[in-house]
């Protein structure tokens, strides 16, 4: 069996997923939500919920997105689902026109 990889990450990553967690909490408070009701609704441990609002970057990614949407955290600004759903089909066009493999250049040594 392999070991953990202590994976590390940018300082930029680490502030943005702290920032969400903090949002998120803030978010449950201001709807005088308790750790347990937010829970509850999410599907998720309480303990899960702590890690989320801490900010640990091992949370699934889903299960955060998911608490913040059910406190109102505005993920992709001020425009809400309707941005995102335009932001993601746009994004899909762009896709669709690019090649599906990218494959690396491979340099070729042709000094004698």
């Amino acid at each position: 069996m392999a070991s953990p990889v202590n994976r590390t990450y940018l300082r930029q990553t680490r502030d943005a997923v702290e920032l969400l967690g903090k949002l998120i909490r803030l978010g449950r408070k201001e709807r005088k939500m308790t750790e347990e009701d937010l829970s509850g609704r999410a599907g998720i441990s309480r303990r899960t919920l702590q890690k989320i609002e801490r900010g640990d970057l091992k949370c699934e990614i889903g299960l955060v997105f998911e608490v913040a949407n059910l406190v109102g955290v505005n993920l992709f600004g001020d425009e809400g689902r309707s941005n995102i759903t335009r932001n993601l089909h746009r994004v899909e066009d762009k896709l669709a026109l690019l090649p599906k493999v990218i494959r690396s250049l491979v340099k070729v040594d042709d000094e004698f």
